[in-house]
């Protein structure tokens, strides 16, 4: 599903892989970016072939965020002049906000290769992502405190659930590079690798591993992880003997033990698609 901002391709081992295409631009987000990215998320969820996807990035930079020149009046929704203004631009703010929710709501895991600078908005879709990897020239930075402005589309939320509050709070409040390496001891990135191509390799690879096994039991961890951040131990153990209840297959366990033991692949079935409305 190519578009002017990214370009998908697709494994035969499940593994998509989205590729931020505008390096002249330095990968720069522009208004349709968002429903293309959710959509086509949205096309892979729904169809239940991926297993894991990749986002990575060509150039020096992973993406340096929204385009400035989309401040200057590329957006109607900017326009804050009256009450009703106001109230329009809270509706299409969430709906830019969940077009990153869709990496996170996607039944698969999510994994952002970064290369160089992940910059303002970049740094709310790489947060949306489940895993990070980077290369050691790679940076985080929470640019809009820069521009006058308070990150709005998911970074301040989730960050904190991700490296130390304090780690985040000094992101947010001072916009500094974070850089690869105190980024991977903040726990923000899982690994730091040379370069780009090291990075995306080990991407690939990552996804590769977790899209061998069983999908349904990679949906159900994703769906246990997710709700745990935001709830109780006790809700999300509540929680958790409902999904058990409604994924555990005790055919897939056979499968996944016999592949163990004979050390071969366990070829599961994909997930059931799903319509979308």
């Amino acid at each position: 599903m190519p578009t002017d901002f990214f370009r998908l391709d697709f494994a035969d081992n499940g593994v998509a892989h989205l590729q931020l295409c505008r390096p002249e631009r330095l990968n720069t987000f522009e208004p349709p970016f968002f429903p293309a990215l959710r959509d086509t998320v949205s096309a892979l969820n729904a169809e239940g072939r991926t297993r894991a996807l990749v986002i990575s990035s060509t150039g020096k930079h992973f993406s340096a965020g929204m385009a400035l020149d989309v401040f200057a009046g590329q957006m109607p929704m900017l326009d804050t002049s009256s009450p009703r203004q106001r109230l329009a631009f809270q509706d299409a703010l969430r709906q830019l906000m969940r077009c990153f929710d869709a990496l996170e709501e996607a039944r698969f895991p999510v994994i952002a290769a970064v290369q160089g600078g992940c910059i303002g908005g970049a740094l709310d879709l790489a947060a949306a992502c489940d895993l990070r990897v980077c290369s050691a020239d790679a940076f985080f930075t929470v640019q809009e405190i820069h521009i006058g402005m308070a990150a709005d589309l998911g970074v301040l939320q989730r960050l904190p659930k991700i490296v130390p509050p304090a780690i985040a709070r000094e992101m947010a409040y001072t916009g500094e590079r974070l850089g690869a390496e105190r980024a991977l001891q903040a726990g923000l990135v899982n690994a730091v690798l040379p370069d780009a191509a090291a990075t995306l390799a080990h991407a690939l690879a990552l996804a590769a591993g977790i899209a061998a096994k069983s999908p349904l039991a990679v949906a159900g961890s994703k769906l246990a992880l997710n709700y745990a951040v935001d709830h109780p131990t006790g809700a999300a153990l509540e929680q958790m003997t409902l999904l058990q209840s409604a994924i555990f297959d005790i055919d897939e366990m056979a499968a996944a033990i016999a592949a163990w033991k004979a050390k071969t692949a366990a070829g599961f079935e994909p997930l059931a698609p799903v319509e979308r409305v």
